[in-house]
């Protein structure tokens, strides 16, 4: 497998889930040669099969817990056995994980699947990255309720956890880690960019009390994006022409919007998540 018929090689994180079938179909019908990051890769594989009926592109199943660092490294070493060449990356998985969890390696599991997984994957698969690629990460409005704090990657319990303040703090810290990471691999010609899908009808807006959720699926869910919808802003971020070279930019319904200054000139907080993200993969033999 080299990726280099077509477009080239992608990749998308959660892409059996709501928008990440509509992204994997995206990409496969423009040419790209898809690989398909997925928590459980049989319950994938149907839809894998009808996408690639659907588009005739080539699709393959890979097997990644966000969750699990060792699952993470072995997911990308696998990848760089295999491919010399990364056009397109989509950090799209996602997760607002109703109860207290944690990690396989003690993080809060929120931030470990949204954030952590993902700032190590990118960063692991950049030796295969070069002119060209484009990385897109799916962050939220919710990043406004984001903190970085020095306990950040701790595990939470069951009387301090709350549910949106944990997917606030993950969304927040993608967006940190994408603008920090395009200042410094732009002179390499990868572009980083984050996409705000708005609100989206998706499986993660489940709040495990049924009278709740039917309320929700009868009169909310109506008025909100489609994943179609939501799922238009990181697509036209990976694959559109107008943003070639486009690096550093949050795009929302096709366009760039304007950073929220007080999250944007943060240094202190940018610093702060940057060192404390590189203590604990160290802490935990990952060096990149």
């Amino acid at each position: 497998m080299g990726g280099t018929d077509g477009k080239g090689l992608a990749i998308i994180t959660g892409a059996d889930g709501g928008m990440g079938q509509v992204h994997t179909r995206a990409l496969a019908g423009k040419g790209y040669e898809v690989i398909m990051a997925c928590y459980d890769i049989e319950a994938a594989r149907p839809l894998r099969d009808r996408i690639q009926e659907e588009t005739g592109g080539t699709l393959h199943l890979m097997q990644v817990d966000l969750a699990d660092l060792k699952s993470v490294v072995d997911f990308c070493d696998e990848v760089k056995s295999r491919h010399g060449s990364l056009k397109v990356l989509l950090n799209n998985a996602g997760v607002l994980s109703s109860k207290c969890r944690t990690s396989a390696d003690n993080v809060e599991y929120t931030v470990a699947v949204n954030y952590l997984g993902h700032f190590t994957l990118t960063n692991l698969l950049l030796p295969i990255m070069g002119d060209g690629t484009r990385i897109v990460s799916m962050i939220s409005i919710a990043y406004v309720l984001g903190r970085i704090r020095p306990d950040f990657l701790k595990p939470k319990t069951k009387l301090n956890y709350n549910r949106f303040l944990s997917y606030g703090n993950s969304k927040l810290a993608l967006y940190y880690f994408m603008l920090d990471a395009s200042e410094k691999w732009k002179e390499r010609g990868i572009t980083f960019n984050a996409a705000d899908p708005d609100i989206v009808s998706t499986n993660i807006i489940r709040l495990d009390n049924r009278v709740a959720d039917k309320l929700c699926d009868i009169f909310f869910r109506p008025l909100i994006n489609t994943p179609e919808q939501g799922a238009a802003s990181m697509i036209a971020a990976a694959t559109d022409p107008k943003f070639t070279g486009v690096t550093g930019k949050i795009i929302k319904k096709g366009e760039v919007v304007p950073h929220k200054k007080r999250f944007y000139n943060n240094a202190r907080d940018r610093e702060l998540l940057m060192e404390t993200t590189l203590e604990f993969l160290a802490a935990n033999n990952i060096v990149l």
